[in-house]
């Protein structure tokens, strides 16, 4: 089994930290997503910096878009954006515009099932449409609640849909190579990096867990 592709969370508001983090963990990760705060923080040009600075590495942009999918993601995909995310609770028709946009500029989308209730319908109806990866996504609310997405992970993967699945929800060391022996095609690691002492020797550690996995 290949490795799963390692995503980092790149959640602070602060461009300057964004971008050192970034620089910190480029050797060992292969996207860099621009977390929901900090787009709605730093705008376009966030994307834009990335793209420069990294033009080998994948940028989600995580938008969570509503409403007005193929408005709102067309000009982040326009900017650089690889892949953009829309809610899986904002219905078909939004979920269809976004990835209208990202045809139109060869790009993906991720269709996020926070909070969604039936996840196996949405993932099914995602991946009809068109859809690239599923998103299977335990918030921090929820984290903080004790919840887990191990067993929506189990439940989508076994779908066997002809979608990528990533997984995000307190992922580290120690749950990494569950989630990748789970079906997780990207993994989608925040704190355990960011938070770590080193943040450089985290990020290694976790894509050679992966690795092994």
């Amino acid at each position: 089994m290949a490795r799963p592709l390692i995503q980092l969370a790149l959640d602070s508001l602060d461009v300057n930290q964004t971008l050192k983090l970034a620089g910190l963990a480029a050797p060992y990760v292969d996207i860099f997503e621009i977390g929901t705060p900090c787009i709605k923080h730093n705008g376009v040009s966030l994307v834009k910096e990335l793209r420069k600075k990294y033009p080998n590495k994948l940028i989600l942009v995580d938008l969570k878009t509503m409403d007005a999918g193929e408005y709102e993601a067309t000009p982040f995909y326009a900017a650089g954006a690889d892949i953009c995310t829309v809610l899986g609770v904002s219905g078909l028709p939004t979920i269809a515009g976004v990835i209208k946009a990202a045809n139109a500029h060869n790009a993906e989308v991720q269709v996020d099932l926070i909070n969604v209730p039936d996840k196996i319908a949405c993932a099914r109806e995602s991946a009809k449409l068109g859809a690239h990866i599923i998103g299977v996504h335990t918030g921090l609310d929820a984290q903080a609640a004790g919840q887990t997405p191990f067993a929506d992970l189990q439940a989508i993967s076994r779908l066997k849909l002809p979608v990528r699945i990533s997984v995000a929800g307190g992922i580290k060391q120690s749950t990494v190579q569950q989630v990748a022996r789970a079906g997780a095609n990207i993994v989608v690691v925040g704190a355990a990096i960011y938070g770590a002492a080193s943040p450089a020797d985290a990020a290694r550690e976790i894509c050679e867990l992966a690795s092994a996995a």
